[in-house]
């Protein structure tokens, strides 16, 4: 297992050590004492699993009170996850980060708390992501971020996504700009 800063601070990408042979494979996708020394957070307190068909988006989406930092997997087939820094005071703020995350490539992404986050599936008939979260979810204190706003420029390997009721209308960016709760 491997952790690897990106260019945006605390948002960090795990790489998984497969061991497999003509059976199949084995994989360890946490280990408390790595992930410490790593700058994660040891202390999850739900696993979340989602489905989703081709042309899926789901996002941009971040939760406060309590906030939660998310570690991000898929389990079967490949999305395109996302996550925007809207921490106000961060060098970083309004920027974006996109990996593949796959069944096959075994890559995880840490999510800190203060990103908003997001993912599309791509090149599978299915995507089953699986994340850990560091606080519980808390309807009341949701929000989002249009998932398509040019402000922000997220190159979306989908051009035309099904989406949800609530993420249609998610606020644009220069609205939480004004009033940064991160």
């Amino acid at each position: 297992m491997r952790i690897i800063d990106t260019e945006i601070n605390g948002l960090k990408v795990i790489e998984l050590k497969r061991h497999g042979d003509a059976r199949g494979f084995f994989v360890e996708r946490y280990k408390e004492d790595v992930f410490t020394a790593g700058g994660i957070p040891n202390k999850f307190v739900q696993d979340n699993h989602s489905r989703s068909a081709p042309g899926i988006l789901r996002g941009l989406h971040y939760q406060t009170n309590p906030a939660q930092g998310k570690l991000v997997g898929v389990t079967c087939g490949a999305i395109f996850d996302v996550a925007v820094d809207i921490r106000k005071n961060s060098p970083s703020f309004g920027k974006w980060f996109g990996i593949e995350l796959s069944d096959e490539n075994m890559k995880l992404l840490w999510v800190p708390a203060g990103f908003a986050h997001g993912f599309c599936v791509v090149g599978s008939e299915v995507a089953d992501v699986v994340y850990k979260v560091d606080g519980l979810y808390n309807a009341a204190n949701e929000g989002g971020i249009l998932w398509n706003d040019p402000s922000l420029g997220v190159k979306w390997p989908v051009g035309n996504p099904s989406l949800s009721a609530r993420d249609q209308n998610l606020s644009t960016f220069a609205n939480y700009a004004k009033n940064p709760i991160f």
